[in-house]
């Protein structure tokens, strides 16, 4: 099977956008974030055709909830509204997606977030009731979590070993090879440590989505890939009008 494959399959009555993975690379996304593709779609609610009753992928898809919840602390103010956290949450997959700029509607998190509020909630609510580093207000739609060094280091140690590697990679001088643990204590005293997560996210994304971009191409065909990329181009430029 395919360890990542993205088309386009058109028919009489609409087109299908559609992916095939192997389980064991998909349970590699949720908990690495080597690629963010899958993982980030799965931080987003989703209908599931049919339940795989795999533990090891139930686990990984808890844990990706996870550290979807953990990155989007770390690039959150003290204080915020449940919104905020959901449209940082959304938002994560996009980090650095070179299509963002040319093809998509500015606006497209927001149309995922807003529609779909009550449906954020059920998928995260369990995991910020159980969180010890938040507070949440759920009758008001507030949080509040640790921003102190000490807190940020926890998160910055929970967070997917590939983010990790990125961030050391950003913050590591040449030559000195420190400890992963060493760099990211020195991130949580950062008072840009919220840029250096979302600078790592976009290093990861942007490789990924610059990949499943030529995937498509290859797969769908030239004049089918530019059909589809039209049609976001006239989404966007309805998003853009829809502001003006």
């Amino acid at each position: 099977m395919e360890q990542g494959f993205t088309t386009i399959h058109w028919c009489l009555v609409m087109v299908i956008k559609y992916g095939v993975i192997s389980t064991d690379a998909l349970i590699e996304d949720l908990l690495r974030w080597k690629t963010l593709y899958v993982a980030g779609r799965l931080q987003k609610p989703v209908k599931i055709l049919a339940q795989n009753e795999n533990v090891k992928l139930q686990e990984a898809l808890t844990s990706n909830l996870k550290s979807a919840v953990t990155a989007a602390f770390l690039m959150l103010p003290e204080s915020f509204s449940e919104e905020d956290l959901y449209m940082k949450i959304a938002g994560l997959s996009y980090c650095g997606d070179f299509r963002m700029l040319i093809g998509e509607d500015k606006s497209k998190v927001m149309n995922i977030v807003k529609p779909n509020m009550i449906h954020f909630q059920k998928l995260y609510s369990h995991i910020l009731q159980d969180s010890p580093q938040v507070i949440y207000k759920h009758q008001l739609g507030k949080l509040e979590i640790d921003k102190s060094p000490e807190g940020q280091f926890a998160q910055l140690m929970a967070l997917p070993s590939t983010l990790q590697q990125k961030i050391t990679s950003l913050k590591d001088s040449p030559g000195k090879n420190r400890d992963v643990e060493e760099i990211l204590l020195q991130v949580a005293h950062d008072p840009d440590c919220r840029f250096v997560v979302h600078q790592g996210i976009s290093r990861i994304v942007g490789l990924s989505s610059l990949i499943q971009s030529a995937k498509t191409t290859l797969t769908a065909g030239m004049k089918k890939s530019l059909i589809y990329s039209m049609k976001k181009m006239y989404k966007m430029s309805k998003g853009w009008f829809r502001k003006s």
